[in-house]
This record gives structure tokens, C-alpha cells and sequence, in this order.
């Protein structure tokens, strides 16, 4: 199984510009498996005019996207901000090898400053069939907190596939987060990151292709746009004294012998 990890500049406003351009990704990529872009990469990733940038699951700037995947047989994840009900999501759109909409996954762990500008949390994790693999999406500030990827592979997860659009300060966070979440739960993981810069964030790239054991199998530069056509590793491959899935233990009890504190309030 192969992966084309879309490593692009978002042009943000650019609705059309930013569709015409994954479906050229898409087209020139026809080995590709799966097709993994940035977060909110239809519109850019920024906090101003989510009415004006936000697209619908079934409108025509995906069904493009889903007309390509099909004309291709490649399967596709793609990021864009999402109108639903009079809110707006961060969102990815999973799109089968077929040209269907397999579902959509909205993100559930909002940075900060995403939820000030008028985003809604994603209250559900999500698990559709891409490429014949169960594969788990999300997106970004996801991958930097163990339980999403954890309850993801207790459903079933065979694939990780992370949309982001990470920036500085903040690409350790992600080299380490998108590596671990691999490695403890022994799942193959697809990360495609943003690069470029827009609305004053610099955007760090590094996408990679990351095996079940943590290792890096291909990974991007941190500055330029790059599409890489990478393997997707299988589940499994370890050595089974490790294979840490098969020694969970339900959540233990916890005995406190520590008088109660109040928590620190957040900076």
C-alpha cells in the first residue's frame, strides 16, 4: 500500500485555487493508495471568515476532489472548514477509492485560538474503510493527547491519518506526539503537515510515514512543499513482549495518601 502525503501551501481564500490544486495532486499520483492533505486545506488554515470559507460535505468544491479519487482509485483525506446547522467545524472529508464520502471526522481537541474564532468541537471519533484499511482520521492538536488514537485502535483502527497544520514553535510537539501514537498503540500512522506561511503562523511541514515500532520510514523537510509518495506500513511487526495493545489493563484505581490541592490555574 502506498500513500501520497500532500505536503502544500494553503492559499488561504482560495477556495477553487486550493480545490483545482489536490485534484492536479491527486491525478498526477494514480499509484497512490490514499491521498493525505493539510488541515483546513480548502479555505487556508486561518481564523477570519470561517461563513465565507467553509464548505459543505456534499457541495461541489469536494464532489471535484471526489470525481478525481475516483477517476484515480485513490482514496483521500482532506481538510476544510465546515458549515453544519449554523456552526462550523474544523473538519476532514474521507473520501473512498470509489469517489464516496466515507464520512467526515471533525475535529475534537480544538487549539485555543480555534475555538475563540468560532469553531465547534467535534464531540466523535470516527473510523471508515479507505483503501480496504479501517483507518482512523484526525487532525493536528489531536495527535498530541494519547486517548483519541488510543480509543480509535480499541475500536478497531488498523491506520492513523492526521491532517494538520502545525507551526511554530511547536514541530517537536508533532515529530514526538505523531511518533508515539504509532508506537504505543501499534498502529501504521500517515501524517501530512502544512508548510508556507499565512495569517502570521509559519507552518513546519515535516509530513511523515511512520511504522508501528515509532520508526520513520519517510519523512519531508520542514520548508518547501513537497508531495511524497511513501509506504504505508502493515499493523503489527513487533516483537510480541512489546506489542503493548495486547497488555491493557482496564483504567486501575488510584490510591491517594495526598492531601487534596486546588489546580494551578492555566497562563
Amino acid at each position: 500500500m502506498e500513500a501520497l502525503l500532500a505536503q502544500m501551501a494553503c492559499r488561504i481564500g482560495d477556495v477553487n485555487g486550493n480545490v483545482d490544486r489536490a485534484v492536479e495532486a491527486i491525478r498526477e499520483h494514480p499509484d497512490a493508495d490514499i491521498a493525505v492533505f493539510p488541515e483546513l486545506f480548502l479555505g487556508g488554515y486561518t481564523y477570519r471568515d470561517l461563513a465565507g470559507l467553509s464548505v459543505r460535505p456534499d457541495g461541489p468544491e469536494l464532489g471535484a476532489v471526489a470525481t478525481a479519487a475516483a477517476e484515480t482509485g485513490t482514496a483521500v483525506v482532506i481538510g476544510f472548514a465546515e458549515e453544519a446547522g449554523g456552526r462550523f467545524y474544523n473538519s476532514s472529508a474521507c473520501i473512498d477509492e470509489h469517489g464516496a464520502l466515507a464520512g467526515v471526522y471533525r475535529k475534537t481537541y480544538l487549539f485555543e485560538s480555534e475555538r475563540a474564532a468560532g469553531f465547534t468541537d467535534g464531540e466523535e471519533l470516527l473510523i471508515v474503510e479507505l483503501a480496504g484499511r479501517r483507518v482512523a482520521p484526525l487532525i493536528c492538536f489531536d495527535i498530541e493527547f494519547p486517548e483519541p488514537a488510543r480509543q480509535a485502535m480499541l475500536a478497531g483502527a488498523e491506520v492513523f491519518v492526521t491532517s494538520s497544520a502545525n507551526m511554530d514553535p511547536f514541530y517537536l510537539d508533532h515529530e514526538i506526539g505523531s511518533r508515539a501514537r504509532a508506537h504505543e498503540n501499534r498502529r501504521p500512522h500517515l501524517y501530512a503537515n502544512m508548510v508556507g506561511r499565512g495569517d502570521g503562523l509559519t507552518f513546519v511541514g515535516g509530513s511523515r510515514s511512520i511504522a508501528p515500532t515509532g520508526e520513520v520510514l519517510v519523512e519531508a523537510g520542514r520548508e518547501r512543499e513537497e508531495l511524497l509518495l511513501v509506504p504505508v506500513a502493515e499493523p503489527g511487526g513487533v516483537d510480541w513482549r512489546t506489542d503493548y495493545p495486547r497488555w491493557l489493563r482496564p483504567p486501575l484505581r488510584i490510591a491517594s495518601r495526598a492531601p487534596a490541592r486546588a489546580p494551578v490555574p492555566a497562563d
